[in-house]
């Protein structure tokens, strides 16, 4: 059953490779009304209890298939369904602590129709002043901040 966010609780773990904790995982739902190409996407971006990734410190998967964020761009022959899930994967050695984590991911996209909003970088965010604010310049205001449960915590 998917959560109402975009930034499911589902799917939200750590990542390991032989044994130990190499980042994490996210599981983010389309909040668009309908599929989309994945080359339509121009980028996430994740920020967990203040720490914001590099773009090249995020991967994503879809249907079983890894891209860099790069490479999502020119995936113009794999869509995205509504209900497909993918899978935003946060390199960060030795993954995050078990515990409640605030979660942010901003996504953008392009759109197949209409005239795009100008180039002009605006802030968008949580209504909470206090929080880190993401700096976008792409089409829409894609933020979902959400607090996630991470069941378990990094393997030393």
């Amino acid at each position: 059953m998917w959560d109402f966010e975009p930034v499911q609780q589902l799917g939200f773990k750590n990542i390991y490779q032989d044994g130990r904790a190499v980042g994490f995982q996210i599981l983010h739902r389309l909040p668009y009304y309908r599929g989309l190409w994945l080359s339509m996407s121009k980028g996430w971006s994740v920020m967990v209890d203040g720490e914001l990734f590099p773009r090249e410190a995020i991967t994503v998967t879809l249907k079983g298939i890894t891209y860099t964020q790069d490479e999502a761009a020119q995936a113009s022959d794999v869509l995205w369904g509504k209900l497909d899930p993918l899978y935003l994967n946060v390199a960060k050695p030795g993954g995050l602590e078990m515990g409640v984590h605030q979660v942010t991911v901003n996504w953008s996209q392009r759109v197949s129709y209409g005239a795009p909003e100008p180039d002009a970088p605006r802030q968008t965010g949580p209504a909470d002043p206090d929080r880190p604010r993401l700096l976008v310049s792409e089409f829409g205001d894609g933020n979902s901040t959400v607090d996630l449960v991470m069941m378990s915590g990094p393997q030393l």
